[in-house]
């Protein structure tokens, strides 16, 4: 797995991805994200460019920190304690986790455009080299014999989204309903073989420990095993249907009003949807909503077929209630299996 992740930052990014912009020794203001699993290349070289551009615009260098596990579990953190200035979570439950802390302000979501969520992505599969299973779709994850590999929803964001994602496949399949939802998706999970605490772990469990048939993933994650060294081992198989998923970012109001963060903080997260943020995101395998930069990377991303959790679940709080929350249905599903 290392040797995936390092030589492709070396193949596709550069070495200067890998360094950091500012000196630390030199900073003027620290600054800490505290984000989901599969991101943690993506903002190392983000923060190089967000700290070159801050350095002219304003005179201060920035030592950037960085923490990054299950989006759940890194909100819980920062609900514990965990001095955040901004949060970039898998999805906006996670940050309403920490609003009910009182850490965030409520209506975070307004602060910046598209709900506060810069970037996108989906679910997709990662199989081995020819497909040997011959999975094209959901209902192929149920066959006997097929070995799964995907994150806990306990605590991460990306298994939430595979989980729902599964669900809306068979709510949309002709005479599709909860019941059925439920059968096919206790069936997904009595064929999973490791359940991982997190994206990036799962992906190397699959990929760096060589378990499974098949890894439930974050687009990004997929595309990233894709383009290393041993990037012809895996070929990504994209499902009928997925659901759109659009990670969240906020800031850490109490945090960032404690240290005299709060224009920095608010600058990080509005680079990201600028030109040069949008372009980084895609770079990185993320969907950007920049139209110039999607058509620059729009051979990376195909179109297939999603649907949102606000129409098919009424939003995050509901699926979070119903799908969830401890003795909920997901906790149904594994005590049954």
């Amino acid at each position: 797995m290392k040797k995936i992740i390092l030589s492709t930052l070396l193949s596709v990014v550069g070495v200067s991805g890998l360094l950091s912009s500012v000196n630390a020794f030199a900073a003027d203001k620290t600054l800490l994200n505290v984000s989901y699993d599969p991101t943690r290349e993506f903002y190392q070289e983000y923060n190089s460019s967000f700290g070159e551009y801050w350095k002219k615009r304003t005179g201060q260098s920035v030592d950037f920190k960085q923490s990054h596990g299950g989006s759940g579990k890194q909100a819980r953190s920062v609900v514990d304690g965990l001095q955040a200035d901004v949060v970039t979570l898998a999805l906006a439950n996670d940050i309403e986790e920490i609003v009910k802390a009182g850490l965030i302000q409520p209506g975070w979501q307004k602060e910046f455009p598209n709900n506060s969520a810069p970037y996108t992505s989906t679910i997709v599969f990662l199989v081995r080299k020819g497909n040997p299973k011959g999975i094209k779709d959901w209902n192929d994850l149920i066959k006997p014999g097929v070995e799964i590999i995907t994150p806990n929803p306990k605590t991460g964001g990306a298994p939430r989204w595979i989980y729902l994602s599964a669900w809306g496949y068979a709510l949309k399949q002709p005479g599709g309903n909860d019941a059925k939802a439920r059968e096919l998706v206790k069936k997904i999970y009595k064929n999973v073989k490791v359940l991982d605490s997190g994206a990036r772990g799962s992906l190397t469990t699959f990929a760096e420990r060589g378990i499974g048939d098949v890894l439930l993933s974050w687009e990004n994650e997929a595309l990233l095993a894709t383009q290393g060294p041993e990037k012809d081992k895996y070929q990504i198989i994209y499902p009928s249907i997925s659901i759109l998923a659009e990670p969240s970012v906020a800031i850490v109001d109490k945090v960032v009003d404690k240290n005299g963060n709060r224009n920095l903080a608010k600058g990080y997260l509005n680079y990201l949807y600028s030109p040069l943020g949008q372009d980084l995101a895609a770079k990185y395998n993320f969907r950007p909503r920049d139209a110039k930069a999607a058509a620059k990377y729009g051979n990376k991303f195909p179109k297939i077929q999603l649907f949102t959790i606000d129409k098919v679940f009424g939003g995050w709080a509901k699926a979070q209630k119903t799908h969830f929350v401890n003795g909920a249905i997901y906790d149904q599903i594994v005590a049954e299996k």
